[in-house]
């Protein structure tokens, strides 16, 4: 039976992550979100992540050299950001930097992909922003690291440590659009680097990767209206889709989202636009329900991550970049295990044109 959009098949078994829409539970390897996220570093989720698909795999302690090392590697393709690579935009430039990788299999190279999104964005902002580029210090922790080389200098450990709850709470999330095609990639061996690049594909899509931004205007015209419900009942008016709300897996609240807030939560200089985001959530549920009283569109991901990742200095275009930043270990991991125990993903299609 053939599906649109592929809703309900089964396209790979796995064992990285497990999605129960119903529940409103997110599982990755077999760890809860509220067990990993705030409590776990990139680092960790990595080693969690790569368990088993890698031959050379560091000791637990190793990791974050490894990856350190991998930022220091990397940080060499930095010098081909030009002004045209700047005028296109983050994830196109961030994408052509990681298009300059070489493929292959090992962990070295799954480990600078996964460095790749963290130094090639702070590297691009400081630049478009008429600043050099700071080089990675491999001595820190992953999080740590990005704050720093897009600052210039240290970012506090509250900081930080919101960018690593973030990291690890997109790091993986079923078989999504981007995590899929990575998969479809894989699955004829092409390569890691071949597979994040298609993930990089998709995610740019308004449709996955690409709303966190337009949250943040959103609220931001809601600020300058002062009226939430008016603001978004006009929109519904309009046909728009209020952003940040409804998922396509989720039918309750999305488990991502609670852990975002706590982390922005912990950021106290960014209290007021903690309640007006609160404020506004509150609202669209209430618009939502009045609207569409037969769906059930709760928030989702993209909502906190807008207003963490602007607290945190993210310009608004770069948001879908830094989720690339967390989701590339997912991808690499899926990738891993389509390309060691998974065949190549070939599905049919059924015709619907002109008979000859």
């Amino acid at each position: 039976m053939m599906t649109d959009g592929l809703d309900g098949v089964v396209a790979a078994s796995t064992i990285l992550s497990d999605v129960d829409g119903a529940a409103g539970r997110l599982v990755i390897r077999g760890r809860s979100l509220d067990e990993l996220a705030g409590r776990t570093s990139v680092e960790e989720a990595t080693a969690l992540l790569f368990d088993g698909f890698f031959d050379d795999r560091p000791s637990g302690g190793e990791w974050r050299a490894h990856l350190g090392q991998a930022r220091h590697a990397v940080f060499a393709e930095v010098a081909a950001l030009d002004e045209r690579l700047i005028r296109h935009g983050p994830l196109e430039a961030v994408r052509a930097l990681v298009a300059r990788l070489a493929d292959g299999e090992d962990l070295a190279t799954a480990l600078r992909l996964v460095a790749a999104p963290a130094v090639f964005l702070p590297s691009y902002l400081r630049l478009r922003a008429g600043h050099a580029p700071v080089a990675p210090d491999a001595s820190l922790g992953h999080a740590a690291d990005v704050m720093r080389m897009l600052r210039g200098q240290p970012a506090s450990s509250v900081e930080a440590a919101a960018l690593e709850t973030y990291l690890v709470t997109v790091c993986d999330h079923g078989l999504n659009a981007s995590t899929f095609a990575a998969r479809v990639v894989a699955s004829t061996q092409a390569g890691l680097t071949s597979a994040v690049l298609a993930g990089l594909g998709a995610l740019k899509g308004p449709l996955h990767g690409g709303a966190p931004g337009p949250v943040l205007t959103m609220l931001n015209d809601i600020g300058e209206a002062g009226d939430a419900r008016a603001w978004l009942e006009a929109a519904l008016a309009r046909g728009e889709r209020l952003m940040g709300f409804g998922h396509r897996i989720y039918r309750v609240r999305d488990p991502r989202a609670d852990a975002l807030k706590r982390a922005l939560a912990t950021l106290g200089v960014e209290a007021g636009r903690l309640a007006q985001a609160e404020q506004v959530e509150a609202a669209a549920l209430a618009v939502l329900k009045d609207h569409k009283p037969g769906r059930r569109l709760e928030t989702n991901v993209e909502f906190y991550t807008a207003v963490l990742l602007d607290a945190l200095g993210f310009p608004a275009d770069s948001l879908t970049c830094v989720f690339a930043m967390g989701r590339s270990v997912g991808w690499l991991a899926h990738a891993r295990e389509q390309a060691t125990s998974g065949r190549l993903i070939r599905p049919q299609s059924r015709y619907v044109g002109p008979a000859s």
